[in-house]
């Protein structure tokens, strides 16, 4: 047993909001199982197959006008999951067919031990990705190349002086594609080139992630495709190729690159309070789940305004223990600017990394930069 639980079986808690909170409890555990009149299977199924409720406890208390809300945890039998090391069947068991109920939300998510071992999960982590940039006792800076309409040669110009600059990983704006403008073959390597001339002029270890916004029947091609431009890591949106994707390119032993998993698409999934999967579990722990290596999510203050304590529940799941599976790092964007250093850090301390775009254009580009890598290096004292 693990804190009470069994290690080998799925757990999973739902903030319910609803009068009959038992009615939807039975028909989520059926649904989210057997899909099947509960009457009609063999005792065994009700008793192993179908999801056993294991606590129910008043929520606090809703708005004026709310239906009453209930924390319901349900376990599943681990042998429901994928057997290979998959993210899809985890995925289907924890928001299924119950992502059609309404006044549903997922706030926890205990994977059992088996799982954890068997998935491919962050291939580089925390340490993996300070060995790789040389940034050790800070965080790392981040930023997006864009926007749309620019040529490939004139993003590989705005790399290169940023990479010169200090910047620690470079990616690709989730947007860019194949637009006939930058098309994907002539940018990933105009800006991978650049990268590496950048690097190789100041000592500098700056890692290039072309985003691989990309057909599903091309995107593992195009990923090694990238690798021998010479991209460092990739850009992986998970709502438009899918988790499994990231968790393709995790386990692929000979790609072997840094991934961070981008938010498009599945925000609509963490927005609404009382539907949905909880932002920490789903841009932080499923994400590491899945094995990105850098977790990117909207900052609160910026302009997408999540909560604090929304925020915090990613950086949290970013870092926790979880198997054998290591710590990732928490990019938060949106809105971030050298004005907002001193409350990053005093949040993530060393051990995250600060996605900064927008800012970095107002002005020179160059000394912003610098700046801004003064004022990570430097710690809150410094800014």
């Amino acid at each position: 047993m693990i804190d009470g639980r069994e290690p080998d079986r799925l757990y999973l808690t739902y903030r319910v909001f609803a009068e009959d909170v038992n009615a939807v409890v039975e028909a989520a555990r059926v649904e989210q199982t057997i899909e099947f009149p509960y009457e009609l299977v063999p005792e065994w199924i009700q008793q192993t197959v179908v999801g056993r409720i294991e606590d129910m406890t008043p929520a606090t208390a809703t708005g004026p006008g709310e239906p009453p809300a209930t924390d319901v945890t349900l376990s599943y039998d681990e042998r429901i999951l994928d057997g290979d090391g998959g993210i899809t069947q985890l995925l289907n068991v924890i928001w299924g067919n119950v992502s059609m109920f309404d006044g549903l939300r997922v706030i926890g998510i205990e994977p059992p031990q088996r799982l954890l071992a068997s998935l491919p999960g962050p291939r580089f982590g925390i340490d993996g990705l300070r060995e790789l940039t040389g940034a050790y006792g800070r965080p790392l800076l981040a930023t997006a190349l864009k926007p749309i309409g620019l040529s490939a040669t004139e993003m590989a110009a705005e790399a290169k002086i940023m990479a010169e600059a200090g910047m620690d990983v470079i990616k690709d704006d989730h947007g860019l594609a194949n637009q006939p403008w930058a098309p994907w073959r002539e940018r990933v390597r105009s800006v991978a080139e650049a990268v590496a001339e950048a690097n190789a002029a100041t000592g500098g270890r700056t890692i290039y992630m072309p985003s691989m916004n990309m057909p599903v029947d091309r995107i593992i091609d195009l990923a090694h495709e990238a690798k021998g431009y010479g991209a460092g890591g990739l850009c992986v949106l998970v709502g438009v190729t899918s988790f499994d994707s990231l968790r393709a390119f995790a386990a692929d032993e000979e790609l072997a690159l840094p991934l961070m998993g981008h938010p498009a698409l599945i925000g609509s999934y963490a927005m609404n309070p009382r539907q949905g999967i909880a932002p920490g579990l789903l841009y932080g722990l499923i994400m590491r789940l899945a094995g990105a290596d850098m977790a990117v999510y909207a900052n609160f203050g910026g302009r997408f305004g999540p909560d604090r304590d929304d925020v915090l529940a990613v950086r949290d799941n970013c870092w926790r223990e979880l198997g054998p599976l290591p710590r990732i790092l928490p990019t938060p964007g949106g809105g971030m600017s050298l004005a907002t250093m001193p409350a990053m850090i005093d949040m993530y301390g060393e051990d995250g990394a600060f996605l900064v775009g927008g800012a970095l254009r107002r002005g020179d580009l160059r000394a912003n930069t610098e700046a801004l890598r003064a004022a990570i290096a430097g710690g809150v004292e410094e800014v």
